[in-house]
């Protein structure tokens, strides 16, 4: 019979069909319909299973202290980010705001080209994370991938290369802004 301390040291997260979870030295590996994303786990202090279908993460350590818990529930949200990333799939939404000057955005390759801004002679450019691609209709662009945190590496790259100097910002708030973060898509 298991303890009420034991089964606060254990999360379980379902693994949707289509997916595979494979734990390696230091890294975990998820594998799915849109794609593979490689995290680095930390090996030394929880244990990854699997059960039926379920990925069971068990702390080594002792549950009776805050941070010990924390640490295994965030793991949880890791293991169903990988998880649903690799299976649904994961979008941010930015919306381009121009109001003193009409901006051109519009993608290349693997980088963002805003043209215009502000009036500006050369245009700026963000470059997207490997493995994350980008849509611009009209004024929103739309950041798709696999991986939640390269989604939202991507998303500060283009509002950071939009970043206003030399201007009072509650004049001038031209730029591309973070509408939506990323999140995961909804299962179709």
């Amino acid at each position: 019979m298991s303890t009420d301390t034991e089964l606060r040291s254990i999360a379980r997260v379902p693994l949707p069909a289509g997916a595979k979870l494979a734990p390696g030295a230091q890294r975990l590996t998820a594998e799915g319909p849109k794609g593979k994303v490689v995290r680095s786990f930390p090996s030394d202090v929880l244990e990854v299973t699997f059960d039926a279908g379920e990925v069971v993460l068990r702390l080594k350590v002792a549950s009776t202290r805050k941070q010990s818990k924390a640490l295994l529930h965030a793991w949880e949200a890791h293991v169903r980010n990988l998880v649903g990333g690799v299976t649904r799939g994961v979008e941010a939404r930015m919306k381009i705001v121009a109001a003193h000057f009409p901006m051109k955005v519009q993608v290349k390759d693997s980088t963002v080209l805003i043209e215009n801004f502000l009036g500006e002679k050369y245009p700026r450019s963000a470059s997207l994370v490997p493995g994350v691609s980008a849509v611009v209709d009209g004024d929103i662009v739309t950041l798709r991938g696999a991986d939640v945190e390269l989604v939202g590496q991507s998303a500060a790259n283009i509002e950071r290369a939009t970043k206003i100097r030399d201007y009072d910002p509650r004049v001038f708030q031209d730029g591309i802004y973070l509408i939506e973060r990323a999140h995961l898509l909804e299962a179709s």
